[in-house]
């Protein structure tokens, strides 16, 4: 019955960024979990979106604090020939991105907005998005040979897609809030670090921390008690296996990770996918 879930049938799945910790090699074991017939879908982390794209659900809120990537998708769903147009005219140069990336974007359009999010994590290193205390993007110009700026295919699927959806610039724990008996909420929060070096935080100039990590587990039991169908993806360690440790069902999955500043800190990892 995977039909009766599409309102864009036969469109791609694909998201229209790269994201660190993207769930694409995740989605088969997050589609088992995924219930049928698919009620309103709630990702407070959206990320990239990949399990959004990919279910493209005829209603949902899609929320994440991060009010320039929540822009960037106002800008794809509203004023997709805007994004494409922009992006056209944006060449692959070292010298433009740094003069992109020192723009004062805030103060743009959001399909200004989404053209600038979608140019530097095309030819940014590795597709990182990255802020200091100041929020200002620090991420490095990329050794790409000819990367793809303007894929007007996936951007117009993605717009289809995100057509009946809701965009909020807001904490996980708000997006949560709105939650209804029976709708299912994906969170997908910057995963707990496996070590020290493998720390990531700098997504939001604010971080998230281990006591947003307890808040989180204590939003999603809530969640649970008030009869929502809730689905967790994180790290394996052993912070996280303990935070999960009851009330929760956790399942390992193996996944490859490549973004890391270090070339040994990529390859194969266990991840949890938490129900």
């Amino acid at each position: 019955m995977q039909e009766a879930l599409l309102f864009d049938e036969g469109a791609s799945g694909r998201p229209f960024l790269k994201w660190a910790g993207g769930k694409r090699q995740l989605l088969p074991a997050l589609l088992k979990e995924v219930p049928r017939p698919l009620p309103r879908f709630i990702e407070p982390f959206v990320g990239g979106g990949a399990l959004f794209f990919e279910l493209r659900p005829r209603e949902a809120l899609l929320a994440d604090v991060n009010e320039r990537l929540i822009r960037t998708y106002r800008g794809v769903r509203d004023h997709v020939d805007d994004v494409i147009a922009l992006l056209r005219e944006y060449p692959h140069d070292e010298a433009f991105f740094y003069d992109l990336r020192e723009v004062d974007v805030d103060a743009r359009t959001d399909a200004e907005v989404a053209a600038w999010f979608i140019y530097l994590n095309r030819t940014g290193f590795n597709g990182l998005y990255r802020v200091n205390r100041r929020n200002r993007f620090n991420v490095p110009f990329g050794r790409h040979d000819n990367p793809t700026i303007c894929d007007e295919t996936t951007l117009r699927s993605c717009s289809r897609a995100l057509a009946r959806s809701e965009l909020l610039v807001a904490d996980f724990a708000e997006a949560a809030a709105t939650a209804r008996p029976g709708d299912f909420v994906y969170f997908d929060p910057p995963y707990v670090p496996l070590s020290v070096t493998s720390s990531f935080t700098s997504y939001t100039s604010g971080g998230f921390d281990a006591e947003d990590q307890r808040r989180l587990r204590d939003v999603a039991l809530e969640l649970k008690r008030r009869g929502v169908n809730v689905l967790l993806s994180n790290s394996s360690a052993p912070f996280v296996r303990e935070l999960y440790a009851e009330g929760f069902e956790v399942t390992e999955v193996s996944a490859t990770r490549l973004v890391n500043s270090k070339v040994s800190g990529r390859g194969a990892v266990v991840e949890l996918v938490i129900r």
